[in-house]
């Protein structure tokens, strides 16, 4: 039985539930020092930058009232760490993307990113409107934990490479960078993949101990330095077209906020969304031009690769709907609200971002 399961199910946890239910709200007083930890390396451009937008924010909006500590990762807890750091009470909260944690929970990759999945705009519609926010209530629960989106990177390249792609049977072998869901499609693929924090990726490029890696676009990736090492970049990725990044909150603290603290933590996540997304769309085209100009050869994945990825992230995305009754939920809610959302867009956004380019030469 999985940890979702017995907790669900244990004479605990339904003690637990209980108590909740019965006991009055019991709002801690006074101003209040809460640490938050990241999955992020300090400095980390954009990533490290949306946690710290984050934990200036609540303070600045509670007029001191919440003061958030921000731990980088491994200042505190390693970064793959955070998730059980905050469901135990080591630390208040986390900032990350739950695709590191899905040996917590497969359904954890819907809160983060699935290939070929939502982007930034159709992830806020499903979330906010059409019954993600329910869902991610649900099982985030089950680990003791509060989670609001807060940041997106938008969509994210396919990754540096020592030698160009021209076909599947490249990836045989391949050591590459990758977590989450994608990295297991490459993993169908024949691909050696790594799960590396972003603070170690350089590195181990660096040194050799992997071939290439993904990390998050132009103007993270240049920051990073990944052009010092290899030349060839592919922007178009299939893996995060629209990576979600959460505010994680132990369930226990935030329910000791006061209803308009609980307002703050909202909003703020809101702001970060908003705030993160624009930061990396707003430097990316420039850092392209940059790595370009400083002599990265820009490629693009061929069809038949693009299929490949297609036909293994089928494969993976749907290999949990079996066994797993509440992953089954969540892929089909997630799903419903993203062809819905795509249709609609197609029509309208879809249509004028052509003619508009084609008119104005763009």
């Amino acid at each position: 039985m999985d940890r979702r399961s017995f907790l669900k199910n244990s004479a605990i946890g339904g003690a637990a539930a209980g108590a909740t239910a019965l006991a009055a709200p019991a709002y801690a007083q006074g101003n209040r020092t809460l640490t938050l930890v990241t999955t992020w390396g300090r400095g980390l451009a954009g990533v490290h930058d949306s946690a710290q937008y984050y934990a200036d924010a609540v303070t600045a909006m509670s007029d001191g009232q919440l003061t958030i500590d921000l731990r980088a990762g491994g200042e505190l807890v390693g970064p793959f760490e955070v998730f059980d750091a905050v469901s135990s009470g080591q630390a208040d909260l986390y900032h990350g993307v739950d695709y590191y944690f899905l040996a917590n929970d497969p359904s954890l990759s819907f809160f983060s990113q699935i290939p070929f999945g939502m982007t930034y705009m159709e992830f806020n519609n499903w979330f906010y409107h059409e019954g993600g926010r329910e869902l991610a209530d649900e099982l985030y629960s089950i680990f003791g934990l509060k989670a609001f989106p807060a940041g997106n990177t938008g969509p994210q390249a396919g990754g540096w490479f020592r030698q160009e792609i021209n076909g599947p049977e490249d990836f045989q072998g391949l050591r590459f960078r990758m977590p989450g869901q994608g990295g297991e499609v490459l993993g169908k693929l024949g691909a050696s993949v790594q799960n590396l924090p972003g603070s170690e990726v350089y590195q181990a490029l660096a040194s050799g101990a992997i071939d290439g890696t993904e990390w998050i676009g132009p103007w993270a990736d240049e920051k990073a330095g990944f052009q010092e090492i290899t030349k060839i970049y592919y922007p178009a990725g299939f893996h995060e077209p629209g990576p979600n990044l959460n505010v994680v909150w132990n369930l226990e603290v935030f329910d000791s906020l006061t209803p308009a603290q609980q307002s703050i933590v909202q909003q703020a996540a809101r702001a970060d969304n908003i705030w993160t997304m624009s930061l990396f769309m707003a430097n990316n085209a420039a850092a392209l031009s940059r790595l370009q100009q400083g002599g990265v050869q820009v490629r693009e994945f061929p069809d038949s690769v693009w299929d490949a990825f297609g036909a293994a992230a089928k494969e993976v995305i749907e290999a949990p709907i079996a066994g797993d009754e509440f992953y089954k939920r969540v892929h089909d809610s997630y799903m419903a609200s993203m062809n819905s959302s795509a249709q609609w867009a197609s029509r309208s956004e879809g249509e004028f971002a052509a003619q508009r380019n084609r008119i104005l030469g763009m």
